[in-house]
């Protein structure tokens, strides 16, 4: 049994949605399919999520949302006229929205909450349809009824662990459903939504329930590339890695899909296959719990921009019990989450993500620092990228670390802070912005035997 989840790329118009027929026409074992809103047609399109985003902020502030509610109801009705669909859909979907926006309630985040999640759910019904006209028995689900229970945390909720057993009733189901991703139901009925790119969560969660032998992923593209393809143009596909890989590399940069997405089908042991919507053929990557490596084998190098460190160095610092939890909870009571915190015996840096970090935040930290620690000096640095090459092949290898140090130094590459994780299976580099690209060519060259160096 296959569960397959179809991005927004994937159901972007008439003709995308008919692809995802075929698609699940073509294997019996894909019973249930997840939906995503409809996502961008062209690369200056609107994704309608943001759409009803607009269309939410509009009725929150106060005065005319009518163009706001037009433009949502307009982009279904191109999509049911391309299908050939009764007239009657968009006119249930403009009513679905008005209802939505009169039974409005006083906590801005959960109406917010509720109308975003009208993309899929919206979506997910006109699916349905078009799969009953093909012939294909299938029906749409709505999470309430199968009882996908989230937390009150309106914008970022979280599973209940009893939606698991709610939800495996639907192994049974005879026909294929059509379930609407990226939002479930609090206990009082309210309407929650799982962070951006949550259908992808949506999707494992019901593999995980239903123990599905296979979460398919299908997206835009065709697996999931050992470098970013957008900075080296003939990075190879990786046909086969693990959770712990695919973790570590989406951490740091891989889009393929919402990292958080992996953790239900990690616990539950599902195997997660990425394949290509418009290139079904295609084999994809397969994400399993174990794989067969060579020692030393690097499968991927992952990067992403945004970062910030702090550095700071006090004198006899590792005789001073509770220092590191003293610092750390100053990042905590400023709502700061850090990334890595490499450290030496007089000296700690405490690496950072830059968006949360505004200018009052910043010296509000560096102050708490200086007075509450009574450090020697303390200094921070921005403009940084991370980069992470990752592989099981790399645990208990000598000699990867020497090879990357030594490609960075040939490319001019500054390393500003180096970590390798306790598993062993990644190193992190740090190294300025601006030196990223450089850094990724030279790295993909000594590691990956990728193209010339840039």
């Amino acid at each position: 049994m296959k569960v397959v989840k179809f991005g927004g790329s994937s159901l972007a118009d008439a003709r995308q949605i008919r692809k995802v027929v075929d698609i699940v026409k073509a294997d019996p074992d894909r019973r249930i399919v997840v939906v995503s809103a409809p996502g961008k047609r062209s690369s200056d399109d609107i994704k309608v999520t943001d759409m009803l985003i607009a269309l939410a902020n509009a009725v929150i502030a106060g005065g005319s949302y009518t163009t706001e509610l037009n433009a949502v109801v307009e982009r279904y009705a191109g999509i049911q006229r391309e299908l050939g669909l009764r007239d009657a859909v968009v006119s249930e979907i403009e009513a679905d929205l008005r209802g939505r926006i009169e039974q409005r309630s006083d906590h801005d985040a959960q109406f917010m909450d509720t109308i975003k999640a009208s993309g899929e759910d919206n979506n997910a019904k006109i699916v349905a349809q078009v799969f009953a006209e093909q012939g294909v028995p299938a029906r749409y689900v709505d999470p309430k009824e199968a009882g996908m229970l989230l937390s009150d945390d309106f914008g970022n909720a979280q599973v209940l662990p009893e939606s698991f057993a709610n939800l495996k009733a639907l192994r049974d189901e005879k026909d294929v459903v059509i379930f609407p991703g990226f939002f479930g139901y609090t206990r009082h009925g309210q309407v929650a939504t799982f962070p951006r790119g949550g259908s992808d969560i949506t999707g494992a969660i019901l593999a995980a329930a239903v123990e599905a032998d296979v979460y398919e992923n299908f997206t835009d593209v065709d697996s999931v590339f050992a470098l970013d393809p957008r900075i080296v143009s003939d990075a190879p596909a990786i046909e086969l890695l693990t959770f712990r890989e695919m973790r570590e590399l989406s951490y740091a940069g891989f889009g393929v899909f919402h990292d958080e997405a992996v953790v239900p089908a990690v616990r539950a042991r599902v195997p997660i296959c990425i394949k290509n919507t418009n290139r079904p053929e295609a084999p994809g990557t397969m994400i399993v719990a174990e794989r067969k490596y060579e020692q030393g084998e690097v499968t991927g190098i992952a990067s992403a921009d945004g970062f910030s460190a702090i550095f700071l160095s006090k004198y006899m610092m590792n005789r001073e019990m509770g220092f590191g939890r003293r610092l750390l909870q100053i990042l905590e009571d400023e709502r700061l989450s850090f990334e890595h915190a490499p450290s030496g015996i007089d000296d700690m840096s405490v690496i950072l993500r830059s968006a949360p970090l505004t200018p009052t935040k910043e010296a509000q930290v560096l102050d708490r620092i200086r007075t509450e620690l009574e450090v020697d000096d303390v200094t921070i640095e921005h403009g940084l990228s991370l980069i992470m090459i990752v592989g099981e092949g790399m645990r208990y290898a000598v000699g990867v670390a020497a090879r990357a140090c030594a490609a960075l130094a040939d490319a001019g590459v500054n390393i500003e802070m180096i970590n390798q994780g306790s598993s062993e299976i990644s190193i992190m580099f740090g190294v300025k912005e601006v030196d990223r690209k450089h850094a990724v060519y030279a790295l993909g060259h000594a590691l990956l035997r990728i193209g010339k160096r840039h």
